[in-house]
């Protein structure tokens, strides 16, 4: 499996499901800009993060074998994927 290598970030679109069972927020697919849709085959991990005012909640999910992670600030209501 591919570890994170946090020198690459990038803005995604991300479908999630808010609001689900015991889990708060899962992404379900994202897109990279001018990309192909992508399926997030699991959910790994969550976990919060604070930085100032922002919320940032961060996915480490699997794509297929990649592990990934996706995060989502609370402010400007962005999402990251790391890869």
């Amino acid at each position: 499996m591919k570890n994170f290598n946090k020198n690459k970030t990038e803005k995604v679109e991300v479908m999630a499901l808010f609001g689900y069972q015991m889990t708060p927020c899962q992404p379900l697919t994202f897109r990279k800009r001018g990309g192909a849709e992508v399926e997030v085959t699991e959910l790994l991990r969550t976990q919060i993060r604070f930085a100032g005012q922002a919320t940032i909640h961060i996915f480490d999910v699997l794509v297929g074998q990649e592990k990934v992670r996706l995060e989502f600030n609370s402010v400007d209501l962005s999402w990251v994927l790391l890869a």
